[in-house]
């Protein structure tokens, strides 16, 4: 969640790729995005305030030029492109001081009464598709699916670094791999023609009710899914599936002052199939997550946790980030579905750190249900 950051190219041989694009035809517009009909307030995207004319005008009613200071709260610096889509405005305005009750309750009546019309619903879904990627009849199995649509902050080089990554992992196992942006290939047709699905680094609300619904019945049927670091980084996540069940973690922040600080990574299960072959213990620098609670919990094994005597995790976003228990990367069961989660991925270097990629690596083998261990019948 920092200013992109170049990183020097990668070289890849041999994986199995699979370039998805678009069918190519115009795109009807979007009508079925979770939020699009929803009433407007201060705890909707901020985004989707502005965005409809009614509510905007209800904004600036309550406090002239207050639009205005909610897209450049960074001390006159605006959100860097896509952050409208993933906080409040009740939480912007908490940033620039103008959090007080009174005003937030003023335009919570105010927006509540804003009529969406039909322009309004385009507008609010506009960033999602129902386009489904042009794939081939049959897709080499074992096959993982790059997911990359992302409506929210895209870090180019955490991206792009991930995507080289994957490359290599699915070359060195003589996996199929295939790419999309496009929401659309979430449907039962597409889905089942893999074993895994891959978020990298996806931030912001990415898939319509359909495709919300056809993915948890693909996860619930046995399906896999792997979330590499922004995938679990939204300061404010508007699917409570995704992130308390899929996840199971919210984050809360990360140091900014030192960003980026040399941390103890802590093996916690050594008999997991995603950590075999880990020493106990590495240190690398990175950007630490923290979350609003442990992911420890029934059908949770925690791979691995941060050591926080060994970095200063302080405060970022208005909350203390000491954790205590803090894991950093770990695996859920949801029913016979599976569920990988690493925190770790924001740096490049990451993605090609020994320990970090083949946690990595195994983890999503793991979420592909190649390894020996599996979830609930």
């Amino acid at each position: 969640m920092v200013k992109a950051r170049g990183i020097k190219a990668l070289a890849l041989a041999g994986a199995a790729l699979v370039a998805l694009t678009g069918t190519g035809a115009m795109a009807a517009p979007v009508t079925d995005c979770p939020l699009g009909r929803a009433p407007l307030s201060t705890t909707s995207p901020l985004g989707d305030v502005l965005v409809v004319p009614a509510a905007k005008a209800v904004v600036e009613a309550a406090s002239p030029g207050l639009s205005e200071a909610m897209m450049k709260p960074f001390g006159g610096q605006a959100l860097p492109p896509g952050f409208e889509r993933i906080v409040t405005p009740r939480g912007v305005m908490g940033m620039i001081g103008k959090g007080n009750a009174a005003l937030v309750a003023k335009l919570d009546a105010g927006l509540a009464q804003v009529r969406l019309t039909r322009a309004d619903v385009i507008a609010r879904c506009a960033t999602y598709d129902n386009e489904r990627p042009q794939l081939p009849a049959k897709v080499q199995r074992p096959a993982i699916l790059v997911f990359g649509k992302i409506t929210g902050f895209r870090d180019a080089p955490s991206v792009d670094a991930a995507e080289v990554a994957l490359k290599g992992i699915a070359a060195r196992h003589g996996w199929g791999i295939a790419f999309t942006d496009k929401g659309g290939v979430f449907n039962a047709a597409d889905l089942a023609k893999f074993d895994a699905v891959v978020w990298n680094n996806i931030s912001g609300d990415a898939l319509t009710l359909a495709q919300r619904a056809a993915f948890q019945k693909w996860i619930a049927k046995g399906g896999g899914y792997a979330g590499i670091h922004g995938s679990g980084g939204d300061p404010q996540f508007f699917w409570d599936w995704y992130a308390d069940r899929l996840i199971g973690a919210r984050f809360i922040g990360h140091p900014g002052n030192p960003q980026f600080q040399e941390a103890r990574v802590v093996v916690d299960d050594k008999a997991h199939p995603a950590t075999h072959g880990l020493p106990s213990e590495w240190r690398m620098t990175e950007e630490w997550y923290s979350f609003d609670r442990s992911a420890r919990a029934k059908n949770v094994r925690v791979l691995a946790t941060l050591d926080e005597g060994s970095y200063t995790p302080g405060e970022g976003f208005g909350r203390k980030l000491a954790m205590g228990d803090h894991p950093i990367a770990w695996t859920r069961c949801l029913g016979r579905g599976r569920s990988f989660y690493t925190a770790i991925g924001h740096r490049p270097e990451s993605y090609s750190q020994p320990e970090s990629l083949k946690l990595l690596d195994q983890g999503i083998a793991w979420a592909a249900g190649l390894s020996d261990e599996a979830c609930g019948k």
